[in-house]
């Protein structure tokens, strides 16, 4: 079993907060791609429900994940995250067994 800490997350959206939620994680795209140990950040949202985000990400180990989920924003985010959520998030833990595409 491989030491990365990976996972795909469903965020399903209450219809009226799904833009905004967008525009949120938008903007933490770019940074968590540039945090030590971060080897893969998707986002994507679904063409048939656009309600439904799907994230992807693969990180160097769960001590590097640990450290991106308790960074100011995200903790923050995490606590309310409800207030865009119809339901909790929804997470796979997955293993990687192509080599990441990322240059980084």
């Amino acid at each position: 079993m491989s030491a990365l800490h990976s996972f795909i997350l469903h965020a399903h959206t209450q219809a009226e907060t799904a833009d905004a939620f967008e525009a949120l994680f938008r903007a933490y795209v770019q940074p968590s791609r540039a945090e030590p140990g971060c080897i893969e950040y998707h986002m994507l949202r679904d063409r048939e429900d656009p309600t439904l985000f799907i994230f992807y990400e693969v990180w160097q180990s769960r001590a590097h994940w640990d450290i991106h989920a308790n960074l100011p924003h995200m903790r923050q985010f995490f606590e309310q995250r409800m207030d865009y959520l119809a339901r909790d998030f929804e997470t796979r833990m997955i293993d990687m067994l192509s080599p990441a595409s990322a240059s980084r």
